[in-house]
């Protein structure tokens, strides 16, 4: 087997990880929005703004500091964190208009 064939068969060990993690991602992220879907409609039902910036900047601190503990850049998960809470205060805005009842686009009820 010459170099570049043990290269290439290294890069597909490789790639099959990453492509076995972004299935995770996603999986992970789907479980989280069912989750915070139920938390939209609690919050209509309740009156609650969609957003609370008390926990946002909680969360933000949690995960910038688990980043630094597991050697990514805190930069780059508070980027990512934002980019979540962003689309779920969408979310929570949506089910907020239409009085907690219905679910937000691609998103399962909760329970």
């Amino acid at each position: 087997m010459s170099d570049a064939e043990k290269a290439r068969a290294i890069l597909a060990g490789y790639r099959a990880s990453i492509d076995n993690i972004d299935a995770a991602l996603i999986h992970m992220l789907a479980e989280r929005f069912r989750c915070t879907k139920a938390v939209g409609v609690l919050k209509a039902e309740h009156g609650l703004p969609p957003a609370d910036a008390t926990r946002e900047a909680e969360q933000i601190a949690r995960l910038r500091q688990l980043a630094r503990d597991a050697q990514l850049d805190p930069d780059f998960a508070e980027k990512f964190l934002n980019f979540i809470v962003r689309e779920v205060i969408r979310h929570h805005e949506m089910i907020a208009r239409e009085g907690g009842t219905n679910a937000a686009p691609g998103i399962e009820n909760a329970g």
